[in-house]
Parts: C-alpha cells; structure tokens; sequence
C-alpha cells in the first residue's frame, strides 16, 4: 500500500496577504466586546455576493428593487431568516440568538464565489468562526465545506481534528471530538433520539469521540455513543453502542471485525472479562 502524505499547496503571494489580513480583521471585529454578530454577518455577506454595493439599505428600501431582489438582499441579514435549530424545543433560545449569525455566515459562506470549493480561505475562515461559535476548539482545527451542526455551542473540538465534506454534527446533546479526529465525507454524528412511541420524546445524549478516532465514509454514531481512542467505524457503518480501543467497527449496526495492528496488549481482552474487572 503507498503511504501518501498531503501535498502542500499555495496561493500567490498577494493573496495570501490580503486573505491573511482579511480574517484577521473579520476575527478581531467578532471578538470585540459587545460585537454586533448580525450587522457583521451582513456587511460580509453583502461585500461576499455583492461587491461594490454601497447603498444596501435604498436597495432594500426602494420599491422599484424588483421583490426577487429585495427577498435576495434581506436574506443576507440573519435577522430575516430562520435556521432548523431554531424551531427545536430544547433550544436554549438566548444562547442559540447569539451564534445564529455564525452560522449563516458559515452556510453562506460555503455557497458564495470566495466560499465553494476553496480549501485554501475556507478552512481558516471556518476556523475564525469555529473559536467564537462552539463550546470550544483546538489548535489546527481543518474544516472542509457543507459542514452543518446543530447548536454549536455544545460541540467541542480537540487539536488537529479534520471533519471533511458534507459532515453533520448534530450537538443538541453534545459533541466531544478529542485529538486528531478525523470524520470523513457524509458521516453523520448524533446527540439525541426520538422514541419509537411518540417523535416528539426526544432524549438527549453526549456523543464522545476520543483521541485519534476515525469515522469514515457515509458512517453513522448514534447519540450517547463513545468511540474509544484510535478506534475506527468503517464506511456506512452505524454505530449503535460504544466502540472499543483500536477496534475497527464496521456494518448495521456495526460489530468489531479486528483490532488494529498497533493497540496495545490490553485492546485484546475479551469484552465481558474487561467490564467485569472494570467493575467497583
């Protein structure tokens, strides 16, 4: 099997300044005391998707701004739109109304011209938002794009995690991500459930993934759920229950098929006789 490392790849120099001191202002502005996080997610926005527009407010205002336009521009406002989080009952309303901008700056961002594709801005610009919208975030985080969670304020990110492509975290119950996680494209990580009697009885669950764990493709963890360190869940697996240390956990829902090469002598002791002599 070839072993191969990431390629390192640059930008031209003048654009690398000016994203450099471009995040660098966006991310002194977020953290001033008392930051308006609406009115600047809407100056960005609106400079993202409309350069050169000085004049948001006529625009908006003016009646001869055909009503499609006007829609366009008012949704660039956090204030005009509503995110699914929102309607949850167990939304902590006021802590939810302050990071709301963030996350519609983020989702715009992902669908804006500057936003797309790049890897380059876009994982430092989601880094910038990351420090000031979850709970907390390691040095290093690298977030692709169409990265969705829930609440945000409930997620926790260790050093060096990577979360690739079209990944949701869903923290209505809580998230902890340890070090060097990586959760690759279309995996889904959930914190609450709802009963199989009534949807709307919904419990809620903190969902651990401890240092050096691997989530792979179209993988699933289910909420209340801990993913011991360096284990793995193989692609389209589910994870039902915890997984253990260095066990590769694969299927629906998924079982350990191995344990990896590298796991120390302890990783090998059958399960029951490890929980019995866990036990007080």
């Amino acid at each position: 099997m070839a072993y191969l490392p990431l390629r390192t790849v640059t930008v031209l120099d003048p654009s690398e300044r000016l994203f450099d001191a471009w995040l660098a202002e966006l991310d002194e502005r977020l953290a001033e005391p008392g930051a308006d996080w609406y009115r600047i997610t809407r100056d960005v926005l609106v400079q993202l998707w409309y350069p050169g527009l000085t004049d948001y407010d006529a625009r908006v205002s003016d009646p001869a701004t055909p009503a499609p336009a006007r829609a366009a521009l008012l949704s660039l406002d956090p204030h005009n739109v509503t995110l699914e989080p929102e309607y949850y009952a167990d939304v902590d309303a006021e802590r939810y109304a302050r990071v709301k901008p963030l996350h519609w700056l983020w989702q715009s961002f992902d669908r804006s011209p500057p936003g797309g594709g790049n890897v380059h801005l876009g994982v430092r610009f989601r880094r910038v938002l990351a420090k000031h919208l979850f709970a907390r975030v390691g040095r290093n985080f690298k977030c692709f794009h169409f990265v969705e969670f829930s609440y945000g304020y409930n997620l926790e990110v260790g050093d060096d995690c990577v979360i690739h492509r079209h990944v949701l975290l869903d923290d209505r119950g809580g998230i902890t991500l340890g070090d060097r996680v990586s959760i690759s494209d279309y995996a889904n990580i959930y914190s609450h459930t709802h009963s199989i009697v009534d949807q709307k009885d919904v419990t809620n669950a903190r969902t651990v993934l401890e240092d050096d764990v691997r989530i792979t493709y179209h993988a699933t963890v289910l909420a209340g759920v801990r993913i011991g360190r360096n284990a793995m869940v193989g692609a389209v697996a589910v994870a039902t229950k915890n997984v253990r240390p260095y066990h590769v956990n694969v299927g629906i829902p998924a079982k350990s098929i191995r344990i990896k090469p590298n796991a120390p002598p302890d990783a090998y002791v059958a399960e029951r006789v490890a929980q019995r002599h866990s036990e007080p």
